[in-house]
């Protein structure tokens, strides 16, 4: 029998699969349950989930490294996940150890896991919030403690968008961050699509819906109105395995996201 460990907040966690640390597991983290990997081993042999993940975090480090160099040292990474391998501060502190990151979580257990990981980490901190609720998130004690908003901050919402539907107004939650924080800002962003391979991208949405979350995917004309206001970066609005990556895409994974940075103007 699997023991508990000290950063379990409730004994269903032990019982139900969760979506932080399915992302952990899919990018060979430790942070994982037996019944996050019996899930994982489970869906339809067609969605190639941990591909697609992992094509999401290189798009992000890369997302990543492209802010630091244009001068940003201040991050806000809204529904982060368990900051696992690879993840938003690691790879700005390998720049700049200076680097100040937010990870942004409305899932408690989530939130006491990324704080037990970070306790001894540097210029980071986790708060708990909704992100659909941007005043609560940039007043949050962790926030104003650490980030400072009247200078520059790369906003990040890799992959959390689908979980944000069309009711909550996915325009007006990207805006309510826009129009808090300062200009030369940046705003660092992904989301599901199924433009390329709707087969694929629907059977994943309903294994998702039906499992474990609620998600949804949107065209590219529907992900370019979360931009406005923003100057996006060379390449633009691009699939995410392209945006400062190599080659074309050439599996179903690399087809189904995309992803751009852009710089409030």
């Amino acid at each position: 029998m699997q023991n508990s460990p000290k950063w379990v907040a409730a004994r269903d966690e032990l019982e139900r699969p969760n979506a932080a640390r399915l992302y952990d597991y899919y990018l060979g983290g430790a942070h994982n349950f037996a019944v996050d990997r019996e899930f994982a081993a489970g869906s339809p042999a067609l969605i190639p989930t941990a591909e697609m993940i992992q094509h999401s975090r290189a798009f992000l480090r890369r997302a990543v490294r492209a802010c630091v160099a244009n001068g940003i040292r201040q991050f806000l990474d809204l529904g982060s996940g368990i900051p696992t391998a690879g993840n938003v501060h690691e790879v700005a502190h390998q720049d700049d150890p200076t680097c100040r990151v937010v990870y942004v979580d409305n899932d408690c257990a989530t939130v006491a896991h990324g704080r037990t990981m970070l306790r001894d980490v540097a210029n980071v901190a986790f708060a708990e919030a909704d992100i659909r609720d941007a005043k609560a998130v940039l007043t949050s004690a962790e926030v104003t403690s650490l980030l400072d908003l009247s200078q520059p901050v790369a906003v990040l919402m890799v992959a959390i968008l689908p979980y944000v539907f069309d009711d909550d107004s996915p325009v007006d939650v990207v805006a309510a961050y826009r129009d808090g924080i300062v200009p030369g800002s940046h705003l660092v962003l992904s989301h599901l699509t199924a433009d390329n391979r709707p087969e694929l991208v629907e059977e994943l949405v309903r294994v998702s819906t039906q499992r474990m979350a609620r998600i949804t995917a949107r065209s590219k004309a529907e992900v370019e109105p979360l931009l406005e206001g923003f100057d996006l970066l060379e390449p633009g609005l691009v699939l995410v395995s392209t945006w400062r990556g190599d080659g074309v895409p050439e599996t179903d994974a690399e087809t189904v996201s995309y992803g751009a940075v852009g710089v409030k103007r």
